[in-house]
């Protein structure tokens, strides 16, 4: 016990005279209520990795059991757009993919022609909020739904507009190979408007450089306008970085401007969007007969003192819990429930799937599009693994190790590894044990967390900076996790025993969904 139960005030036990605080604190003191605050996560550390890591790394004490907070993304690299329908002799054209002039009722043919493309996209312009991979509920953005519209189109940028040798006939694109660019110059942005049922902007611009032999607009799709889709449907749910999507965007590639120019004009993104998180309330009782207390018995003399240490642990067993599978709402009677991991990457965040023949070459791909550079800082995500996905990222040291191959460097002892994934080493971070997994995106920091066994869960992704410990601590009062000795005695009550509670009231706070993943078996 004396690994699991850290020294606390020099006392590596709990006895009846000393609740694991000091030696000067006594549970047999009726009036004193002990803050137990950060030590309750110093117990059985192995049990509860992620509260005692984000009670460590992330603590911001609330002064409201209903918080609110802000979350801030960059826009500088979400100037992209889909063309979703082109000017045809001045009138708006919905039904064929080939560009044509704008004042023209032929095709473009040439560098130094005017088009006039009408823009949409799949990202709200209020908080600059993206789809993420594997989403397909309500929280998904569809293309072109309100507040979509791509108001960062000016003139003097330069754009690039994808576009093909064949008319994909409302299919989505399946490779690159046949995608070109035409390279125009804003001229006129006109304001947001709703044009075939999606909010959208229309550019104008003249054509500076043009792709020969390819005039089919690559994200244009007819009527069913479908990026990622087919037919009607208008989703556009997975960011996947590098595949079909990427094929499809128009985006801006800076400016151009002539010498002794004026200012261009400007524009300015919102990049703030709110959240709220609610406070939950633990309560773990020890209660206990005056007989039993004196009595002592083999192998562990006090009882009292044994069901202490078990009190404190399944009191924070029951918060990890709470953290990682509740769900955020008031029930009918008003009490509180704090929002758990699960439940906040499963409605907003990334969702990838695992089965029994995973691969390696399958994982790395799941870890291109969750740990995007411009979304997610993979040093600050641990990957918390039930045991059995544990044990196959540790399996993978013998595969690399397996799959090394001679180097023609001339020694034969020279070896060069795999180099997409390797096995790092194990370290303790505030005492959990973290291994390290190096993969061509960054670091994976894995963690075994024996709550998600035998559950549907494989991989909770969580990047720490972005979630938070929500303990209320207002006007003097501290509600982080203490110990109320005494609530009931033979002196307070007439009733001859003794009950002690342990209580904490705190919450947990989910910033970028984009920066959390779960991986979940099917």
């Amino acid at each position: 016990m004396a690994s699991d139960l850290l020294q606390i005030g020099g006392v590596t036990g709990l006895t009846e005279n000393s609740a694991g605080l000091d030696d000067n604190l006594s549970t047999g003191d009726l009036r004193r209520r002990y803050n137990f605050g950060d030590k309750v996560s110093e117990l059985a550390i192995a049990q509860d990795p992620f509260f005692r890591l984000v009670s460590k790394v992330n603590k911001k004490p609330t002064d409201d059991p209903q918080f609110k907070f802000t979350e801030r993304r960059p826009s500088y690299h979400k100037r992209y757009a889909y063309v979703m329908g082109h000017s045809r002799n001045g009138t708006p054209n919905y039904a064929d993919a080939e560009l044509y002039q704008h004042d023209a009722n032929s095709a473009a043919s040439a560098a130094g022609q005017t088009v006039k493309v009408y823009m949409v996209t799949d990202y709200k312009s209020s908080g600059n909020l993206s789809n993420v991979q594997g989403q397909t509920g309500s929280s998904k953005i569809d293309v072109g739904v309100a507040g979509t519209a791509p108001e960062f189109f000016l003139p003097g940028q330069i754009v690039k507009i994808p576009v093909t040798s064949t008319d994909q006939g409302g299919a989505a694109l399946t490779s690159n190979a046949t995608v070109g660019y035409h390279v125009i110059k804003v001229t006129a942005v006109a304001a947001k408007a709703t044009l075939d049922s999606k909010e959208a902007v229309a550019v104008t611009g003249d054509i500076v450089k043009f792709e020969t032999g390819k005039n089919e607009l690559a994200s244009f799709t007819g009527n069913n306008f479908s990026p990622g889709g087919t037919g009607g449907d208008e989703v556009v749910a997975d960011r996947a970085i590098a595949s079909q999507l990427e094929f499809m965007r128009s985006y801006v590639v800076g400016s151009a401007h002539a010498q002794g120019s004026t200012y261009p004009q400007t524009w300015q993104d919102n990049p703030f969007s709110t959240g709220n998180g609610l406070t939950q309330i633990w309560k773990t009782a020890l209660s206990m007969d005056n007989t039993t207390r004196a009595t002592v018995l083999k192998y562990e003399g006090n009882e009292f003192a044994r069901l202490w240490r078990e009190k404190l642990i399944e009191h924070k067993f029951d918060i990890e819990t709470a953290m990682l599978f509740g769900s955020q709402y008031t029930d009918a009677a008003g009490v509180q429930y704090t929002q758990g991991a699960l439940d906040y990457i499963v409605n907003y965040g990334n969702i990838f799937s695992w089965d029994t023949n995973k691969s390696s070459d399958d994982f790395l791909e799941d870890m291109s599009k969750f740990l995007d550079p411009r979304y997610n800082n993979a040093n600050a995500t641990v990957f918390f693994c039930s045991t059995d996905v544990y044990n196959w990222f540790h399996k993978l040291s013998g595969y690399f190790t397996a799959n090394a191959k001679k180097t023609d460097l001339g020694s034969a002892n020279s070896f060069a590894a795999r180099g997409d994934m390797s096995m790092g080493e194990k370290k303790s971070a505030f005492g959990v044990d973290v291994t390290t997994v190096y993969t061509p995106y960054g670091v994976m920091n894995i963690s075994r967390n024996v709550h998600l066994d035998g559950s549907a869960v494989k991989i909770m992704g969580i990047n720490m900076a972005h979630c938070a410990y929500r303990p209320l601590v207002g006007n003097g009062i501290n509600r982080d996790t203490a110990i109320y000795v005494g609530v009931q005695t033979l002196e307070n009550s007439g009733i001859d025993k003794r009950i002690d509670l342990v209580q904490t009231e705190a919450g947990m706070e989910w910033q970028m969904p984009e920066s959390h993943a779960v991986w979940t078996a099917q």
